[in-house]
């Protein structure tokens, strides 16, 4: 039986393991590859992210839906919903591979949240 995520290094070793994943995805990856400079401040950034999100302990600094709308711009607006669709797949696989109770299941609600909220924040950004 596997266990919920209950803590900080729960959160790092479920953003670390979908983030490998994403980084080897020939459709994803080169998004990430070429944007994220130093992996490991990176890694350690999102990770307080979401635990900030299912745990609400921390506070995140930042911004993602601006940097999710540059990230599009670099990349000549070629951000689709299929990107986020992929991305998706590849955190619900993860957290099913590692984690599971009540709040392996909000951080796949979030994530579709998440997802749904900055894929809308990008188009609107294309004007």
């Amino acid at each position: 039986m596997k266990k919920d995520i209950s803590n900080r290094e729960d959160v790092f070793l479920l953003v670390n393991t979908f983030y490998d994943k994403v980084r080897v995805d020939k459709t994803l990856g080169p998004f990430f590859n070429k944007t994220i400079e130093d992996w490991d401040s990176h890694l350690e950034l999102l990770t307080t992210f979401w635990e900030s999100s299912l745990f609400l302990k921390t506070r995140y600094i930042g911004d993602p839906l601006q940097a999710h709308v540059e990230v599009d711009k670099k990349f000549n607006h070629s951000i689709s919903e299929m990107h986020f669709g992929i991305w998706l797949n590849l955190w619900f696989e993860t957290i099913n591979e590692l984690f599971e109770g009540d709040y392996a299941e909000n951080a796949k609600r979030r994530a579709r949240k998440m997802g749904t909220f900055i894929h809308l924040k990008i188009f609107e950004a294309r004007g």
